[in-house]
Formats: structure tokens, sequence, C-alpha cells
């Protein structure tokens, strides 16, 4: 039962992971607009994030425009789109893979071949968490290189927005959460009595009297 229940922790953590990862993708707030005059009275926010930007008036009202041209994006917006989508999806089939070789599921027989399934599952979850990283970072970097630019004016000055925040939590959910499948698999593949008991009883056979045995077939 010990792998089992690290296989279903690390399922629960892989699937909050990947929606918080949806998120991040999704939300226009990858960039956000710095305040960087002394004067705190501001007319408007913009957000920046991979598929459109947004202007929050002070007033409360927010305007948000989708990108018209996909070609038009810069270099790290389409990379970030391709990266993240891509481990989005990549996420989903390592859904599938695991569900497939979980101890508490039987879509394929008990054995080293489940364990096996299980353990490409948990390493796809993995995979998927540090794929995620890869556009956070970058974005990150950029972000922060063009802040400390003094050439850079300060309207153009951006900080790390929420999404980041998010997008860098759910990679580390991904990556923890497939460290956790990837345990219980091999667990159960080294000691199958950590695994779910799974009993097979024989069906009672006739004496030559014509009543059934009563031994218990386990």
């Amino acid at each position: 039962m010990g792998s089992a229940a690290l296989e279903i922790l690390g399922l629960v953590l892989c699937l909050v992971g990947w929606v918080g990862l949806i998120l991040a993708c999704g939300l226009p707030m990858w960039q956000v607009t710095a305040f960087l005059d002394h004067n705190i009275v501001t007319a408007q926010t913009t957000w920046k994030g991979l598929w459109m930007s947004c202007v929050v008036q002070s007033t409360g009202h927010m305007q948000c425009k989708v990108y018209d041209s996909v070609l038009a994006l810069s270099t790290e917006v389409q990379a970030a789109r391709a990266l993240t989508v891509g481990a989005v999806l990549l996420a989903l089939v390592a859904l599938f893979v695991t569900l497939a070789g979980a101890q508490c599921t039987t879509c394929v027989t008990p054995g080293p071949a489940k364990a096996r399934v299980a353990l490409t599952g948990g390493a796809l979850y993995a995979f998927c968490g540090l794929l995620a990283l890869v556009p956070l970072c970058w974005f990150a970097n950029i972000v922060v290189r063009e802040f400390y630019d003094p050439t850079v004016p300060m309207s153009q000055k951006y900080e790390l927005g929420a999404a980041l925040y998010i997008g860098w939590a759910a990679s580390a959910l991904l990556m923890c959460g497939g460290g956790l499948v990837c345990c219980g698999a091999w667990v159960c593949a080294g000691r199958p009595d950590f695994s779910f008991p799974v009993k097979y009883s024989a069906s009672r056979r006739p004496t030559t009297s014509g009543d059934y045995d009563k031994k218990n077939y386990v």
C-alpha cells in the first residue's frame, strides 16, 4: 500500500501542477508595468502575456487585445507559446500513461510491465515541469535584464507578473509529483508486497459425492 499511496499523492500533485500551468499559459500577466516615477498617481497599468495585452485604467476598467499577427511577435513570445503549449499537451499524455500504469487501475495486468508504464508516466510529468521552466526563466531573465538596463526608457520597464510565479509553482508541483510517481512505481517493481494486494479465488470443485469441496483457494 505504501507505493500505491506514493503514486496517488504524486498524481494529485501533477494534476494541480497541470491546472496551474494551463492558468499561467492563459493569463496576460507575464509582464506588468513597473512604477518607478516619484508620482504614485498612475493613469493605467499595462499587462503583457503570451496571447494578449491588457490595459487597466485607474478607474478599474480593463481592456484587452489579442495579438493580431503571430509572425510579428518577438522570438521569446513565440518560443514561450510553443514550449508552454507543448508542456500542457505532454502532461495530458502523461496523465493517461500514469493512469494506465497506476496500481489503483486495472488497465494493465499487475506486474513489472505495469510498474514500467507508471514509471514512464512519472518521468513524462517530471519532463513537463522542466520543459515549462524554460520559457518561464527565459521571460524572467529578459524582464530583469531590461529593468536594470539604463538605455531602456522608464515607461518601457516591466516587472515580473503573477503568471510567472504561478508557472514556477506549477513546474515544481509537476516535477515533485512526477518524482513521487516514479518512486512509487520503483518500489512496486522492487517490492511487490508493498503494492495493492490482488487475490484470486478458485472455483470450488465438486467431489465424488456430488457436494462441492469446502476448501478455500486463495
